[in-house]
């Protein structure tokens, strides 16, 4: 059995989430409108808790959409949403994942929308490992975690939600 260790337990959750959701805040304190797009299984969970946060203390209209990446082969595709990046001309939109690791799902995801004549694009994880391999950061971040290449970091957001060092 694979030893785990324990990062992250539910109620910090909630504050890393809670403080990044505010973070969103300030980024479109002035935006009418902003679309949180979470990439699919995790990174869409982490958006759904995001949009949850946000009923409450951001003004303007948001909108939460999914986006599906192969995360095991980005560049082999296919990426699908359904919005067209010309659906998003002059908007704003904040891609979400669960962990930023080599950075290409984060990459091709964001990529995705460049097409688009957008007003603003940022990112945000709930774990930034700070091991890239492409040229990408996250511009919201629950928390930075320096690891090991052999180390996997869970993300669990059944119940209870828990951050995993595997």
């Amino acid at each position: 059995m694979t030893e785990r260790t324990l990062i992250l337990e539910p109620e910090r959750i909630q504050r890393v989430i809670h403080r990044m959701a505010w973070q969103i805040v300030e980024r479109h304190l002035n935006d009418e409108e902003v679309y949180l797009v979470g990439i699919s299984k995790s990174g869409y969970a982490l958006a759904e808790r995001l949009h949850a946060q946000l009923q409450g203390i951001y003004t303007g209209k948001l909108e939460l959409v999914e986006i599906s990446v192969n995360k095991r082969e980005p560049a082999a595709g296919p990426t699908e949403c359904r919005l067209k990046p010309s659906d998003l001309t002059g908007k704003n939109v904040v891609v979400i994942d669960d962990v930023l690791n080599t950075g290409a799902t984060l990459m091709y995801a964001v990529h995705y929308f460049l097409p688009a004549a957008l007003n603003r694009i940022s990112t945000a994880v709930l774990i930034d490992r700070n091991f890239k391999k492409y040229p990408i950061k996250a511009d919201i971040k629950g928390l930075s975690l320096s690891t090991s290449l052999q180390d996997r970091v869970e993300v669990d957001f059944s119940s209870p939600e828990a951050v995993y060092l595997v």
